[in-house]
């Protein structure tokens, strides 16, 4: 795979990268060592972004990051790559008022501890109350955390635009992390360019919608108790926007079934949904999750696929502008 420039850190990454919510939990059952042989075929496959989060299993995805990397690195395996953690959903209550120095870098500690380093490549705000963006004291902290040299850069994660506009406006801000894929188009028409004016690296998260850009779901699809599709359609555990990208399962199963005629004949959908991202310029890294081998290797071949057509992606636009659009546009 090439690679692109992490906004303005002067560090570059893979355009395609490793989602390791799946497995760290609330994506069914993973076992450990499934989840190391996912996580190995997705650097075996040369991709040099790693995303992980302290709650992902409670730690278990920094975990199995750390382990898998101490032996890659006792291997011999190349250069290691870059992971990028986020912090602040372990406070409970989640609230603005948690967002103090003091907690984000107890959190931060325990990072370093999971992922058994001294310092961490990237902390990205874990999608906090929307108050906390615009607040200068927790980035005056996060300063004063990487002065300390427990973090070599900060970011955000974000739900919706507007968070992203104002967090941008902090000068240490140096990555967003967005839901955007074919069917959250608004990032690109409200957001990006922006992004691009301050140097500021782009994470898409959610790039398959959830598995539903796989093309591989039904009416009949079912989903493990503790798999966030069986219990977050609604948000009733965090953001439903996190959620099949926060579209109605039955409007979002008939825009797949418009999307196929977009695709060309032989490509999978998911590595279409992929390279649709990839289009986007201002998109620094693309993080879809996988729970095997397999999957994390597809996800890398995507990369290589040709660009879209210019009608492929007014077709795209059309989909979504006819369908989706009229359910997420205005929430996020």
């Amino acid at each position: 795979m090439q690679t692109r420039p992490f906004g303005r850190t002067g560090s570059t990454t893979t355009p395609i990268g490793f989602g390791a919510w799946a497995i760290g939990g609330t994506w069914g059952e993973v076992s450990w060592e499934d989840a190391k042989a996912t996580l190995n075929a997705a650097l075996d496959a040369g991709m040099t972004f790693i995303d992980t989060a302290d709650v992902y299993g409670d730690g278990r995805s920094e975990r199995i990051i750390a382990e898998v990397l101490a032996e890659r690195a006792k291997a011999g395996h190349g250069e290691r790559p870059f992971v990028a953690t986020k912090t602040g959903r372990r406070l409970d209550p989640h609230v603005a008022a948690g967002y103090t120095g003091a907690n984000i870098e107890s959190f931060i500690d325990r990072s370093l501890k999971n992922l058994n380093v001294e310092c961490l490549d990237l902390v990205q705000l874990h999608c906090p109350p929307t108050p906390v963006y615009s607040d200068p004291a927790m980035f005056d902290a996060l300063d004063a955390i990487k002065a300390k040299g427990k973090i070599a850069q900060y970011g955000v994660s974000v739900e919706t635009v507007e968070e992203a506009r104002t967090a941008i406006r902090h000068p240490g801000v140096v990555s967003v992390q967005i839901i955007y894929n074919m069917f959250r188009m608004k990032p690109a028409d409200t957001f990006f360019a922006e992004a691009r004016a301050k140097g500021v690296a782009v994470i898409a998260r959610v790039p398959l919608a959830s598995g539903l850009l796989t093309g591989k779901m039904s009416v009949d699809s079912q989903f493990a108790a503790d798999d966030h599709r069986a219990f977050n359609r609604n948000g009733e555990a965090f953001d439903k926007g996190e959620t099949f990208s926060g579209v109605p399962f039955d409007v979002a199963l008939e825009a797949v079934e418009a999307l196929r005629e977009v695709v060309p004949q032989g490509t999978p959908m998911a590595a279409f949904a992929l390279r649709w991202i990839l289009m986007e310029q201002a998109v620094t890294v693309v993080i879809p999750g996988a729970k095997t081998p397999a999957q994390a290797q597809a996800n890398a071949a995507a990369a290589d696929l040709p660009g879209l057509t210019d009608a492929q992606m007014q077709a795209t636009r059309d989909v979504y502008t006819r369908l989706i659009a009229p359910h997420v546009a205005h929430l996020w």
